[in-house]
């Protein structure tokens, strides 16, 4: 896995190598056909504390709600819009802050509902001890969208680790969401017997580096997600996305393996196959970008946001 300058990058492309992706780029790819990127693209209680969010970077509109689930407080940002809702997940070892610049743009330009949210252990979330569970994921975020009042008319945005929390929820409430826009994110298809192990064994200096400073937010979730990798991401392997949902599918050029062309093509090769799984399944190559597509090219993940909720109604 190559070194980054910046170490949390460097956390982030190990997390992306564990199913955290959080790398980005793109050129869009239709399946069929070519959608090019452009490189000119502008660069228990719900509610129980709510106010204009101060956290840095985050719009004035947007409103701090703590959720209440399974025992545990999570942080959702909303700013208020239309009954359409526009959900932003974060990549491995990333809180809402991620989206500082996306959500209001998304927000002005839609006039949709947009929310962020800080998942367990990051930002202002409380912190849930022991393997990071994807299906404990999916509950938090579900059950927070429920709480805030919205169980329809979704269009789920998510980035590297959260594609598995996508691809969960959508296979378990497809009605939920109107579609998704999967931002270099973690694909079933990409896990597979031969390519767990490779995961595991390249990570692992990474992942024995981190429990040298477990209290730090991303090396905890990198070792987190590290307890029971293999075995989860063998059930991971089998969800099935719904035809019913349509995606638009950005892929990296670089990919979140710059330094490993096997698993560079491999993931690659996943985003293409779930793109033309389907016909309401668009892939979408981002040139030039790394893995961290909504800092390298926001406006492209801006758009394809846009293109999405602009076909489903």
């Amino acid at each position: 896995m190559p070194r980054s300058s910046h170490p949390r990058k460097s956390t982030y492309r190990v997390l992306a190598a564990l199913a955290l992706l959080t790398l980005t780029v793109g050129a869009v790819t239709a399946c069929g056909g070519n959608d090019n990127g452009d490189a000119s693209d502008h660069a228990s209680s719900a509610s129980s504390a709510s106010s204009t969010s101060t956290g840095a970077g985050r719009s004035d509109a947007a409103k701090l709600h703590m959720i209440t689930n399974d025992g545990h407080r999570l942080a959702f940002y909303v700013i208020k819009g239309s009954e359409r809702t526009i959900v932003l997940d974060s990549g491995g070892g990333e809180d809402a802050s991620q989206w500082k610049h996306i959500a209001p743009e998304l927000h002005a330009d839609t006039g949709a509902t947009v929310i962020t949210y800080d998942r367990a252990g990051l930002g202002k979330s409380d912190v849930v001890p022991g393997p990071w569970k994807v299906k404990s994921a999916v509950s938090d975020l579900r059950s927070g969208l429920e709480q805030l009042g919205v169980t329809k008319n979704v269009t789920l945005v998510a980035h590297s680790q959260a594609g598995e929390i996508a691809n969960n929820l959508a296979q378990d409430n497809p009605k939920m969401l109107s579609g998704a826009v999967l931002v270099d994110a973690n694909l079933p298809g990409f896990f597979t017997d031969q390519e767990i192990p490779r995961l595991v064994a390249g990570t692992q200096p990474e992942v024995d580096a981190a429990k040298k400073n477990p209290d730090e937010p991303a090396n905890r979730q990198l070792i987190s997600t590290a307890e029971g990798f293999a075995s989860a991401h063998k059930v991971f392997h089998t969800v099935v996305w719904p035809d019913s949902v349509p995606a638009r599918v950005l892929v990296s050029e670089q990919t979140p393996f710059e330094g490993s062309p096997v698993d560079a093509q491999r993931w690659r090769d996943a985003a293409a196959a779930f793109a033309k799984a389907a016909p309401n399944r668009t892939l979408v190559t981002v040139k030039g970008s790394s893995h961290e597509i909504p800092t390298d090219r926001p406006a492209l993940v801006i758009k394809e946001v846009e293109r999405m909720v602009s076909a489903e109604r």
